[in-house]
């Protein structure tokens, strides 16, 4: 693939990720609190770990370039 066509898929996949997070922000509110995402809070400091909503997100995005990239 050429360098300036895949600048132009990764931004618009920008484009499109900043329209969802301002437009419908609900579509990615599942992000964090899925069972397996570790949040620790005291006091004065917070540690979030979201073990598996990245793994949910490498998933999608493995699914995806397969669809877009396959041979």
């Amino acid at each position: 693939m050429e360098p300036s066509k895949a600048l132009i898929i990764i931004g618009l996949a920008i484009l499109l990720l900043g329209l969802v997070l301002h437009y419908a922000p609900w579509l990615v509110n599942w992000f964090g609190k899925l069972p397996g995402d570790i949040r620790m809070q005291n006091k004065h400091s917070l540690v979030f770990i979201p073990i598996t909503s990245m793994i949910v997100v490498s998933l999608l995005i493995t699914l995806l370039a397969n669809l877009f990239f396959r041979k």
